[in-house]
């Protein structure tokens, strides 16, 4: 078994005995409470037995010690007696303020005929009376003591998804931090073989044209170098012009994408400063832009804005791809989601914590339409 069929295993297990666990719970408090409910009505029983021993006793000189001791311990069950044409001729164990109240009486009387069957006191068949009563305190406390232990049980289990379920995020960052390093370490070392090839090609003097485009293609390797290195570290921010390195990463993939596809940038002011890492935010402009690239399939039209507003910088990305639903507007930004046929689903969500956690910012869809693109907006706090 590896760890995936062991975990899936464990949860099966973790449920079943549950559900368990649960089931057996819940079976004994009702059997608890048919018992206790059970032993009321014999109480009420008994309550009734004396009262009519009180009612029918005619020898004065008997003793009627144990009757009223019977009435007095039954005083934490409400009741209410009734004569056979449903007048009410006694009330026990109710609130005695309350009990003035005609309409407060008559909902106890329904509430007890909901409850519990009338105990029935006559003699000899004659002047019928019914006894009425409600479940004592104790007794509708104990209905609310399962509801109480499956929620208890709920908050349980979800600690314990919730623990699991964070032990293997963290699982996973440290195992994509990992290889985002070991990725950055494997380029330096072409890296550093192709800076000694140019060197070689301009001493051989090869036209500066071509060694010009290998220098910024080695320049861009580099960059991403430093990209993967800083994964899993707080990277650095410095008080940066926004438009500069926005417009650097806008140029180099307008220059790249087909030439079908019309790209505008436009900024609302020539600098505008704020707190950032130059490599990783650029990043994210490029995973913007190759997505609605991708989005468009060679053809329409990309345009970047960056304004500076109020109280932040905005800056936007807008494609006339093929958009989206609404309900696919988070779910884009989670590790492993993707719609292309081939792609890990990790660069928006490398984008959002890059903008969210490292720069304290904002990056969500502010609108799309399928068949008619997409916008992402990216907000960040002015220096």
């Amino acid at each position: 078994m590896n760890f995936t069929t062991n975990t899936f295993f464990f949860k099966r297990v973790a449920v079943l005995t549950s559900l368990v666990i649960v089931s057996l719970v819940l079976w004994n408090t009702f059997i608890f409470f048919q018992k206790f409910k059970k032993e009321e009505r014999i109480k009420i029983e008994i309550l009734a037995a004396a009262q009519k021993e009180l009612a029918t006793n005619s020898d004065l000189n008997a003793s009627v010690d144990l009757p009223l001791k019977v009435i007095e311990s039954s005083n934490n069950i409400p009741m209410i007696l009734v004569n056979a044409k449903g007048e009410i001729l006694e009330i026990q164990n109710l609130d005695p303020v309350k009990s003035l109240d005609k309409n407060y009486v008559a909902k106890q009387l329904q509430i007890m005929k909901s409850q519990n069957k009338p105990i029935e006191v006559s003699y000899k068949g004659k002047n019928k009376q019914f006894v009425y009563y409600k479940d004592s305190e104790l007794l509708d406390k104990l209905t609310y003591y399962p509801i109480a232990l499956i929620l208890i049980l709920i908050l349980f289990l979800s600690v314990i998804y919730l623990f699991y379920n964070s032990n293997k995020i963290a699982e996973t960052n440290k195992l994509w931090t990992g290889m985002a390093k070991e990725t950055a370490h494997q380029i330096g070392t072409p890296l550093s073989s192709l800076l000694g090839w140019i060197a070689i090609l301009k001493m051989e003097k090869v036209d500066n044209k071509y060694v010009e485009e290998i220098e910024k293609d080695v320049s861009r390797l580099n960059t991403i170098a430093n990209r993967f290195s800083k994964i899993g570290s707080t990277p650095e921010l410095k008080k940066e012009n926004i438009i500069t390195i926005t417009k650097t990463a806008f140029d180099y993939l307008a220059s790249r994408s087909s030439k079908q596809i019309s790209s505008t940038f436009w900024a609302s002011e020539d600098v505008i400063y704020t707190n950032l890492n130059t490599e990783l935010f650029g990043w994210v402009i490029e995973n913007l832009l190759k997505n609605a690239i991708d989005a468009m399939s060679g053809k329409g039209s990309l345009q970047v804005k960056v304004e500076n507003t109020q109280k932040k910088v905005k800056i936007t990305v807008s494609d006339t791809g093929k958009g989206m639903p609404k309900k696919m507007y988070k779910q884009i930004f989670k590790p492993g989601f993707t719609t292309k046929k081939r792609g890990w689903g990790l660069g928006l969500s490398l984008s959002k914590r890059i903008v969210e956690d490292y720069h304290k910012g904002k990056i969500f869809v502010l609108k799309s339409e399928v068949g008619k693109g997409t916008t992402f907006e990216i907000l960040l706090e002015k220096f």
